[in-house]
């Protein structure tokens, strides 16, 4: 089973921060691992929302809101695809994550089959 995580920081999500930098050599490793033992589909981390725009559907009208966007809990960080065998395991990672990245949450959503 395919789970996307996506991680959200609680005191500076945004890229740059001290924390992010120093725990970045021990995040290197650990995804290392698991692209070795095949876990690992894709990981990104993400640019500043200073960069980033929301685009929004509404009653048939498009609008656009460039970053930064204030809620900085809300943010998604990074995100990582896996291949596991259970949401379990999924949320294992996660924690593993967490524990590498800091003080956050982890969103896990498991990825719809769709065949073709």
């Amino acid at each position: 089973m395919r789970f996307m995580l996506m991680f959200k920081g609680d005191k500076a999500p945004e890229p740059g921060d001290v924390a992010c930098k120093q725990n970045l050599p021990e995040m290197k490793k650990l995804m290392g691992e698991l692209k070795r033992t095949g876990v690992l589909i894709s990981s990104e981390g993400l640019e500043g929302s200073e960069k980033g725009a929301r685009v929004k559907f509404t009653g048939g009208k498009y609008s656009v809101v460039d970053g930064p966007f204030a809620e900085a809990k809300e943010l998604i960080a990074g995100v990582c695809v896996v291949e596991v065998g259970s949401k379990q395991e999924a949320m294992g990672l996660a924690r593993k994550f967490l524990e590498i990245a800091g003080d956050g949450e982890s969103e896990i959503r498991q990825v719809m089959e769709v065949k073709e």
